[in-house]
């Protein structure tokens, strides 16, 4: 099945109306497309293949490099800025790239001929060239490494299908129409950063890109700019709401909801959030899935707290007998590169195995209760960090906190906490807290302080090397 290229069909509709915008430069649909047809026609003098790897900072140059790279009928290889030059090495491999598109920011004299600089790219000359007239739904559009928290990196594969599915269950879920304008601080090489040019592209809406995560700078944006959605993870939303406390001043009137993905929020922070008259969509998902495909509606939050909501339109949902969360849904991945055995090894009757733990309650409401992989066994009692985090992110002087298991001669495994404080805490009255709040056994008795928590690009806690580290 076939669709017209998204942005030449943006661009014939809408052509005057606001593609994407950073504050300072704004581009239309028509513009977008002009723009892009040039820096396609440059990208094909460098002969890259049918792949073309980028470097990418949150920027509108990436956000048409990008575009120019699907509308050359040629598939997007995000990679990882932030990872080790071996990691990264090991993904160009694999994903063997001829070509990686580097923006200038993150440009090092080390990178050799395979790499292209922005401004590399920029100064060549070249005539435009036409763009393809339209996206084939099964054609791999974007390749995204994901290590998920536990390590060894694979490369989904995101059809043009998946991305549409995507949005059309998210638009369907949230009334979502052209005339939205959303905030993109996550990176665009993450699937939650991703999904937001894609969607600006199938609605017709605005995308307004921002460099980075700052919280005073996406302050004065939501204040003063007409943005209706940004997605966010919950240390961004907590620190917004830090601002917004001691600013004392209103989002702009269009602001609709932040959307919210990477684990649930505690009850403090919902209320603060609804005296505060910002909605929020708790919601659930994964690079499989090409973004959420499970989402909690703002009015059910605390009547619902630590759900993440119920399926999409598109998606099926069921639990194993184990409690495993099985998907049915169109935004599924077809599989991941240069591992053909990997995706049918995760399917099960034709249900997509998560990995995450979860258990609806009588309305179907799903709650993820932890990853399989990440649960621990103490003394023969099943014990999810998560669980035991969300009981610690409330109590007071916690900026964050992860939870993991250690190997221990009696129990098999004892629950360890690394917590990040400003203040000094008392592991007793911790302790304490704990047994108020959970059955003893889930309980930490060691807490280990450190400055910050390790993280992946989407902001989740790598337990692995929390892991290491005790080992």
């Amino acid at each position: 099945m076939e669709t017209q290229n998204w942005l030449l069909k943006q661009a014939s509709t809408q052509p005057d109306k606001v593609a994407v915008t950073d504050g300072t430069s704004t581009l239309t649909f028509r513009q977008v497309k002009d723009q892009v047809e040039q820096i396609a026609g440059k990208l094909n003098q460098l002969h890259p293949g049918p792949r073309v790897g980028m470097l990418a900072d949150n920027s509108i140059e990436s956000y048409k490099i990008a575009l120019a790279i699907l509308c050359s009928g040629r598939t997007i290889v995000w990679l990882n800025w932030r990872l080790a030059d071996e990691e990264l090495q090991r993904q160009i491999s694999d994903s063997s790239l001829a070509v990686c598109l580097v923006a200038d920011s993150l440009w090092q004299s080390t990178m050799d001929e395979r790499f292209v600089s922005y401004q590399g790219l920029s100064n060549s000359t070249a005539r435009r060239t036409a763009l393809i007239p339209s996206f084939d739904y099964d054609r791999v559009a974007s390749i995204m490494y994901t290590s998920g928290t536990t390590g060894a990196p694979k490369g989904v594969l995101q059809t043009f299908g998946n991305h549409f599915y995507s949005a059309v269950s998210s638009a369907l879920n949230l009334d979502l129409t052209s005339d939205e304008e959303w905030l993109c601080v996550a990176p665009i090489f993450h699937i939650s950063g991703f999904s937001i040019i894609m969607r600006g592209l199938i609605y017709g809406m605005t995308v307004r890109i921002v460099d980075k995560f700052r919280a005073l700078k996406v302050e004065n944006i939501l204040v003063n700019e007409p943005v209706t959605i940004m997605s966010v993870v919950p240390f961004m939303l907590k620190k917004l709401l830090a601002r917004l406390t001691e600013s004392h001043r209103h989002y702009n009137h269009a602001f609709r909801c932040m959307l919210l993905g990477g684990g649930t929020v505690d009850r403090p922070t919902l209320v603060k959030c609804q005296k505060l008259s910002i909605p929020v969509v708790q919601c659930y998902g994964m690079t499989e899935t090409c973004s959420q495909i499970v989402a909690l509606r703002a009015q059910d939050a605390l009547r619902k707290l630590g759900s993440v909501g119920q399926p999409l339109f598109t998606t099926q949902l069921k639990l194993s007998k184990s409690g495993e969360v099985l998907l049915k849904t169109p935004a599924l991945t077809p599989g991941y590169l240069n591992l053909p055995e990997k995706l049918p090894a995760k399917m099960v009757n034709g249900w997509y195995q998560t990995g995450d733990i979860g258990h609806l309650d009588s309305d179907g409401y799903l709650y993820i209760d932890g990853r399989r992989d990440e649960m621990l066994i103490s003394g023969g009692e099943n014990i999810f960090p998560e669980e035991v985090e969300q009981v610690y992110q409330q109590y007071p002087g916690i900026d964050a906190i992860a939870v993991v298991g250690k190997t221990n001669p009696e129990w098999g495994q004892v629950p360890v906490a690394f917590v990040v404080s400003q203040q000094q805490l008392d592991p007793q009255k911790l302790i304490h807290f704990g047994y108020q709040h959970l059955a003893h056994y889930k309980v930490p008795h060691q807490y280990i302080k450190v400055s910050s928590l390790p993280t992946n690009a989407s902001g989740k806690v790598q337990r692995f090397l929390l892991r290491q580290q005790l080992s």
